[in-house]
């Protein structure tokens, strides 16, 4: 039967500094658009205030790169210059209800970066998300329940208005009244796939010749290799494959990688998880892997090489994750390692 969880969707890398980050993305060869984040005035009268989280993308037609960071008061000056500011406008009755929610995103955020700097969302793509709810429960997976959210779509997308479905999977602790609890490792959860017409407005065409999100790589102690296993195993609905020391789930045209963390330095020379578990890495398919080096030696950016062959730019110099460029195919689809 087809799986209703079928590939990644998106990887969320959460930063001190979206400026900061933003520049560095360049630099790597992603375009991201300027980013956004909500703003309401501090008192009444006053000018609207960033508050909250701000992110932006680098997208791709079926997946994309989350940057976010947690906004708090007198904040604003640490965001980019061109950051869109959205005024909360909604019914005196709903306000409320929605700043709690902005404000508990933010908090979400806060709690990653005292762990540290780095990738802390995970989120694979569902063409039926409402089956993959069921399943889950019916495992005993505690989440969320699938939740809806609407924003204005790109110009030239085909509908005004972008809905978009997901849910996020809870830690096995009680609730405590802050939210939900996230798993170990960030804030993982799955989300009804991108809609083709909306996403192909957005800028497809990096310098670096990015054109998916191939792998996201999950760093876990020794002993917790199997229990991880185990979840994601439940999550995902499949077995994963071997792959040296490392645990491999295939999805359609990407990939989860479970590593201990005694593997990591051999996979991927010169790394250490800044914490365990951590997502630790993500992987990209560019069309040129050349093409991809030599802008990264342009641009200053320290590169390595996998055992395997592919470029990765250090944790270190990447803000907390490490970036990892492989060869893929041209024409904008993932191709299985």
């Amino acid at each position: 039967m087809p799986h209703d969880t079928t590939r990644l969707h998106h990887v969320g890398h959460i930063v001190e500094n979206l400026a900061e980050a933003s520049v560095l993305y360049e630099r790597l060869g992603f375009v991201v658009p300027p980013p956004s984040c909500p703003a309401m005035p501090r008192s009444e009268g006053a000018a609207p205030e960033p508050f909250g989280a701000a992110n932006t993308h680098a997208d791709f037609p079926d997946s994309f790169l989350e940057l976010a960071t947690c906004v708090k008061e007198g904040d604003a000056g640490r965001l980019p210059t061109n950051t869109r500011l959205v005024p909360l406008e909604a019914p005196a009755e709903v306000l409320p209800l929605l700043v709690e929610r902005i404000s508990g995103t933010s908090a979400n955020l806060a709690a990653c970066l005292d762990r540290f700097q780095g990738l802390h969302i995970l989120m694979f793509s569902s063409p039926a998300i409402d089956e993959a709810a069921a399943r889950l429960t019916a495992a005993g997976v505690r989440h969320g329940g699938v939740n809806t959210v609407r924003r204005a779509a790109p110009s030239g997308a085909d509908s005004a208005i972008e809905t978009i479905r997901y849910l996020e999977i809870d830690a096995e602790e009680p609730h405590t009244g802050r939210g939900a609890a996230t798993v170990p490792e960030g804030r993982v959860g799955i989300v009804a796939d991108l809609d083709p017409g909306i996403q192909s407005a957005r800028h497809l065409d990096h310098p670096n010749g990015a054109t998916g999100l191939a792998e996201a790589t999950l760093c876990v102690a020794d002993e917790d290799l199997a229990a991880t296993h185990h979840r994601y195993a439940t999550y995902l609905d499949r077995s994963p494959r071997q792959e040296g020391q490392s645990l491999i789930f295939d999805l359609d045209g990407a990939a989860l990688r479970l590593i201990p963390s005694s593997a990591l330095p051999m996979t991927m020379p010169g790394e250490e998880p800044p914490a365990l578990p951590a997502l630790v890495a993500y992987t990209v398919t560019v069309r040129d892997l050349p093409v991809a080096r030599d802008l990264l030696h342009r641009n200053d950016v320290p590169v390595r090489e996998t055992p395997t062959g592919d470029l990765f730019v250090p944790g270190k110099a990447a803000l907390g994750t490490a970036v990892v460029f492989r060869a893929g195919q041209g024409d904008g689809s993932l191709n299985h390692r």
